[in-house]
């Protein structure tokens, strides 16, 4: 890992013998982006264009450079690049011209850290940051850029600063957290779009001239775009090809746009939502941007994905939950809704407990005057006529069945019918003159005022104070409408919805830093702010309320482009599905869960005798092989017939696999197509735990295996292999 300077070229060489990262200055005026990919040796500029005349357009002196094709590292507007900026200020002038000139670089003694935003954190050796400081000759405004290259991760993390060094405010209008420049050629673009019970689709499509993007304007990072964009050949598949792409540590309304010019060239940029955002930045004070985390994979979307797992679970997962096993958890919501009860926490629990559970977990309803969402939100006062004792008496009474406690929070929201807004109606978001939108009988609390915060800080260390409660579930169900703020001037209303995630970022930091022991889990109508950002509070997240087999398979999929799988929420619940009334079987429900984050949703008393000694086989077995699980490899396999799914997890020697394998439909007249996996060692010999047959790694990776025939739709085949020869795991993993 290291940072090299070459003063005869003016260019600065980042590189951890993986991947390579360039920048070059211009005259040492500008600085220009050269070359991110697989790791150079060193750079000496033979993949430059060379000067030509291509198109009336501005001219950067006699060399035939044209400002509109140049590869900017950091684009501005308004001196001769008509692409699209990644910075725009209007300083004293009234403009938003900026003339955006090199000052100086410098590689700094640790990664810098944030006291308002969530980033990547690294311990010394771990990384190595070069910071970039620049000057807006038009506004005045200073400009650092930052970029940070892990030792253990194909990863660079990109974020900004600017400064206003003036006497005269500045308003910022575009500050974006990466700027990509691509060579022309041929690509496709991937996102993940959705909507509630429909996460994390995939989007692949040729990339065109003109602009691609994708965003969110709900407050919230992602219910129907992630804040992600992958930009990938046309032939890059699970395990092969070259992938750049892109993540932002963010939980708030987001941009991602891909712009291709005429000639080709491709600009990837990816920040804060620009269409409504503005920032008075005051005399002295600073703005930072969101963190970016960008990577190069030559091995496919899985390579993809394994630099992102282990950027996320290394530097950004809180320290206490990093390798730490999750427990297997029971939720009451599909059990209970919101008609909950001491009788009926007690017969849950009991029962959780003689499966082999670990967690109870009490959902909506424990505070509610009814049994629906129209009331109570907001006040967070227990009902004692559905709980006598409140909260402790719930607690005390699960504890005593040797189980660990969870409760269900949506702290961000207040209902119409409630105290909290009979007394503080200008506490939540809201437009003068008009009457604010309400969704799921909701209203948003402006996070932006200091003293909603404490309100909110007063009623959680009020709960989590009693040291009763080990787990929090934050949900949030309510999209930012009415963005405005009884608090801000007039001009000062463009940064509410950025003010309203800083305040979250503050209240969850406190709690999190006060109570470190407390497993939170986030969740926002199942994945609908499921982001890296949370992810530096919230060591697992709630995928989807979908929890159907068959639509988990995509949905979990999507996710683990991006994310690790333990920190996937993934439960075992009825059938008839709740959500699609589709029914399948209950081996294959735990199958498509276990190697994810895996809990259970359901009433167990609804549960035959021989189901109940199904689930705790299934409850056993995942104790059993979870510590291995988390901190091996994930993969997704490409797979040969439409309908089926292959994903598994290899244990970090490469002892152990775990592969689950889903068919969609039976077909008696198919073929029986064969299942290769990866990350095996191919000289190793894997006996299959089921059968006893011994395999090779190599012919396993290259012939694959095929199954038995199944007569039966929605299937899914699972297959333990381990190593012949003993491990650190031991043989009994091979048993399980």
């Amino acid at each position: 890992m290291s940072i090299c300077f070459d003063e005869s070229r003016g260019t600065v060489h980042l590189t951890n013998g993986r991947i390579s990262y360039v920048m070059q200055l211009l005259d040492g005026r500008y600085l220009l982006h050269r070359y991110f990919g697989p790791a150079l040796r060193r750079w000496r500029g033979t993949g430059v264009p060379q000067p030509a005349k291509r198109s009336y357009t501005t001219e950067y002196g006699d060399t035939h450079l044209y400002f509109d094709a140049l590869p900017w590292e950091f684009p501005v507007a308004g001196r001769g690049d008509y692409r699209r900026p990644a910075f725009s200020v209007t300083g004293p002038s009234g403009t938003p011209v900026s003339e955006l000139l090199f000052q100086g670089w410098r590689v700094l003694d640790k990664k810098p850290g944030s006291d308002t935003l969530p980033v990547t954190f690294a311990a010394p050796g771990e990384s190595e940051t070069l910071a970039v400081d620049c000057v807006d000759a038009v506004s005045g405004a200073a400009l650092t850029l930052y970029y940070t290259i892990f030792a253990d991760a194909d990863v660079i993390a990109r974020r900004q600063r600017v400064t206003n060094p003036g006497t005269r405010p500045l308003c910022l209008t575009s500050l974006q957290s990466v700027s990509l420049q691509l060579p022309a050629g041929s690509y496709d673009l991937l996102t993940l779009y959705g909507c509630h019970a429909r996460e994390a689709q995939q989007s692949r499509a040729p990339l065109h001239q003109g602009v691609q993007a994708v965003g969110s304007r709900y407050g919230s990072s992602s219910p129907r775009h992630q804040p992600f964009w992958a930009v990938l050949d046309p032939a890059a598949t699970e395990t092969a090809g070259s992938v750049y792409s892109c993540m932002l540590v963010y939980s708030g309304n987001f941009n991602a746009v891909v712009e291709q010019d005429a000639f080709g060239a491709v600009r990837a940029q990816m920040g804060l939502g620009d269409e409504s955002f503005t920032w008075t930045l005051a005399p002295g004070e600073t703005f930072e941007t969101p963190e970016a985390l960008l990577t190069y994979s030559g091995q496919g979307f899985n390579g993809m994905s394994h630099s992102f797992h282990t950027v996320l679970r290394r530097h950004m997962l809180p320290p206490r939950w990093q390798g730490v096993p999750r427990p297997v958890l029971l939720n009451s919501w599909e059990g209970m809704y919101y008609d909950v009860s001491l009788e009926k926490i007690e017969t849950q629990a009991r029962l959780a407990k003689e499966l082999g559970m670990e967690l109870f977990v009490l959902d909506d309803g424990w505070f509610r005057k009814g049994n629906d969402s129209r009331s109570s939100m907001g006040d967070w006062t227990c009902n004692t006529a559905k709980l006598p004792g409140g909260i402790e008496a719930a607690a005390d009474l699960v504890h005593g069945l040797g189980l660990k406690f969870g409760l269900w929070f949506e702290p961000e929201a207040v209902s119409r019918e409630s105290d909290l807004y009979r007394a503080h109606p200008d506490w939540i978001l809201q437009v003068p003159g008009l009457d604010p939108r309400e969704g799921r009988h909701e209203y948003l609390l402006d996070l932006s005022r200091a003293e909603v915060r404490r309100y909110l800080l007063d009623v959680l260390h009020r709960y989590l104070g009693t040291g009763k409660i080990d787990y929090i579930k934050w949900d949030m169900n309510r999209p930012l409408t009415d963005a405005a703020s009884a608090a801000l001037p007039a001009h000062r209303q463009g940064e509410v919805p950025h003010r309203y995630v800083l305040g979250l970022y503050e209240i969850l930091r406190e709690i999190t830093q006060s109570y470190p022991q407390v497993l939170f889990e986030g969740c926002s109508s199942g994945g609908a702010r499921l982001d890296a950002g949370m992810l530096a509070y919230f060591a697992q997240n709630w995928t989807s309320d979908n929890t159907d087999a068959r639509d988990r398979t995509d949905i979990q999929a999507g996710f683990s482009l991006l994310y690790p799988p333990e920190v996937l929420g993934a439960h075992v619940s009825i059938t008839p599905n709740h959500q699609t009334g589709r029914t399948t079987p209950l081996e294959t429900r735990f199958a498509v869960a276990r190697l994810f984050n895996l809990g259970y949703e359901l009433d167990l008393t609804r549960c035959t005798p021989e189901e109940r000694a199904a689930i705790a086989a299934q409850v056993a077995t995942a104790k059993a092989q979870r510590n291995w699980l988390m901190q091996g490899t994930f993969w997704r396999h490409p797979v040969t017939r439409p309908g089926d799914r292959m994903t598994s997890v290899v244990s970090a020697d490469q002892s152990c696999c775990l592969a689950v394998i889903f068919r969609t439909l039976y077909d008696p007249l198919g073929e029986q197509a064969a299942f290769q996996f990866c990350g095996l060692d191919p000289a190793r010999e894997y006996r299959d735990a089921a059968t006893g047959e011994i395999y090779g790694g190599d012919e396993l990776m290259e012939a694959g295996l095929t199954l038995p025939p199944c007569k039966q739709d929605f299937a899914a085949h699972s297959v333990l292999l381990c190593a012949e020869e003993e491990t650190e795991y031991g043989h009994s993993t091979a048993d399980q």
